[in-house]
């Protein structure tokens, strides 16, 4: 819930467009997902440089669903990803894994590809509960989910204790939670199609950080917060990535 003016956001399209003028960043994909107001305008501007996302969706189309939106209207207005089960959403707003499940069903029904986030609370990691949560939260992710559907589901593993801490897994950690992931989904789907899929990770991601959170462990990508304010930041840590 950040860029909460017209004057700010132009801001930050004009400093984004600088830092993305003459950079190669070679096989990545860059995908924003600003405030939904923001949306349109995002696009307008920087359609052609990067994709839109949305920070969240409903599970229905359209309706008498007061101050939500639907993956629809995030797909008919330039949309090409959506964030679904962030942790602020699972703490702040109760998002459970049923919810959850719904927001994704719905988002590819509607041809958006989903960002599915799953993680680990300081609680449950601190009693040894880590694997179990993840293996949790991905089956119910991924209930009613067709194989054929796989290659357009992003996977972020972001442990909600790292988020906004600056304090991340070490990278054999992120890796071990990366082969969970696959582990948990090749037990309903053919290893061709988990494959296909890709797992990033999320928490403090930062350019000092996404060496051993991304790099190293052999990651997809990153899902970035804080620094995506920074456009300076954020470009900086997709040229590392590239």
């Amino acid at each position: 819930m950040n860029i909460i003016s017209a004057q700010e956001r132009e801001q930050y399209l004009k400093a984004f467009k600088k830092e993305l003028t003459g950079k190669k960043l070679t096989n990545t994909e860059i995908v924003l997902c600003p405030p939904t107001i923001h949306l349109e305008r995002f696009g307008e501007v920087l359609s052609k440089k990067v994709a839109l996302g949305g920070q969240n969706c409903f599970w229905e189309d359209k309706g008498s669903f007061t101050g939500e939106i639907s993956s629809l209207m995030l797909k008919n207005i330039g949309c090409k990803f959506v964030i679904i089960g962030h942790s602020e959403r699972r703490k702040n707003f109760s998002e459970n894994d049923q919810t959850i499940n719904q927001k994704v069903l719905a988002s590819l029904k509607n041809g958006l590809d989903p960002i599915i986030c799953v993680g680990e609370t300081r609680a449950e990691r601190q009693s040894g509960e880590t694997m179990s949560v993840i293996m949790r939260q991905v089956k119910a992710a991924f209930l009613g989910v067709t194989a054929g559907k796989l290659e357009k589901i992003i996977v972020a593993y972001e442990p909600v204790w790292s988020v906004g801490s600056d304090s991340i897994p070490t990278a054999n950690e992120i890796m071990e939670a990366r082969v969970l992931i696959q582990k948990i989904l090749s037990q309903s789907f053919s290893k061709k199609y988990v494959e296909q899929m890709r797992i990033i990770y999320g928490g403090s991601v930062s350019a000092k950080t996404v060496k051993q959170a991304c790099l190293d462990s052999g990651m997809d990508g990153a899902l970035i917060g804080r620094e995506s304010l920074i456009p300076r930041e954020f470009i900086k840590i997709a040229g590392l990535m590239s």
